[in-house]
């Protein structure tokens, strides 16, 4: 299966338990007396408008490259990434904004059910999380890591949560806010990973040097390319789920333009073959007295 159906795949399971889980945050919540499960509900709701965001761009990256986009749509990804850090920014502005509310103003004791409802949502998002964060590093799909991302937030708001709710329980009269205050540490948590979504996705849009792993590993194959005598400068930039590179390989100066054309061919169809997830391969040839500034 491609790192593009995989991931579109992925992202079907993300919607399909979201939408679960709104559902069942909610309900608890409204009867749990916890507002905690209900901030945790409004996270799960955007997490599904965010998904489907993801599938969107995830659909979009697969057009193939056209006239007027010839390394393909990958850049699509990133641009999906930021709208889902800004769904993760709003929601968690309007559960800091609800929870200083319901501070100010006396609240219920959360119902001890509502924990157990609690325990099984933080296990299954922690699942989630791993699934798709797997799966993102497999397919490099940067709105996928967005959206795993997105899994492991909602498992920090519901630990807060829990964490809240117990000490209403346990402390009784007097600390019926725990859970309002849990809300809001959870909202902060939320905030900082929508800075670790939006970092990566922002460096991929800028061509930001940062794949350092890759050019170590194009370097070491280019050597065993028959007429490759070494590599200077190589450049990588991402576009969705692919990889574009722009290498330069040192050969021997006494050849002919003919011998260089054939050996940069032989090493873009090497490399392309041995590394996935490669698309553009921009060979330029150096001779090897020569010396590159």
């Amino acid at each position: 299966m491609s790192n593009e159906k995989t991931a579109i795949r992925t992202t079907y399971f993300s919607i399909l338990g979201n939408v679960s889980l709104a559902l069942i945050k909610g309900l608890a919540g409204f009867f749990g007396n916890s507002y905690a499960l209900i901030a945790d509900a409004i996270e799960s709701t955007t997490d599904i408008f965010a998904s489907f965001l993801v599938l969107f761009g995830l659909k979009y990256a697969e057009k193939p490259p056209d006239e007027n986009h010839p390394y393909g749509h990958g850049k699509i990804e990133p641009l999906v990434t930021f709208i889902v850090v800004a769904f993760l920014v709003t929601s968690a502005t309007i559960i800091a904004y609800e929870s200083i509310q319901n501070i100010k103003s006396p609240q219920e004791t959360p119902e001890p059910w509502t924990l157990i409802v609690l325990g099984a949502i933080i296990l299954w998002k922690e699942i989630s999380y791993r699934i798709v964060i797997r799966k993102s590093k497999q397919t490099n799909s940067t709105s996928l890591k967005a959206d795993a991302w997105h899994h492991r937030s909602d498992a920090i708001t519901s630990v807060m949560a829990f964490i809240g709710i117990s000490i209403a329980l346990i402390f009784g009269k007097g600390y019926e806010s725990a859970d309002d205050w849990a809300a809001l540490l959870a909202s902060g948590f939320i905030l900082y990973n929508s800075y670790l979504i939006f970092r990566p996705a922002l460096g991929e849009i800028m061509d930001e040097h940062q794949y350092d792993g890759l050019i170590q590993e194009i370097r070491l194959k280019s050597l065993k390319v028959d007429g490759v005598l070494g590599t200077e400068k190589c450049f990588i930039r991402k576009s969705g789920m692919t990889y574009h590179v722009d290498l330069h390989a040192i050969v021997n100066g006494e050849i002919t333009v003919e011998k260089g054309h054939w050996i940069a061919h032989n090493l873009k169809d090497y490399l392309r073959k041995e590394i996935p997830n490669l698309g553009h391969v921009l060979i330029h040839i150096e001779p090897n007295e020569y010396t590159y500034n």
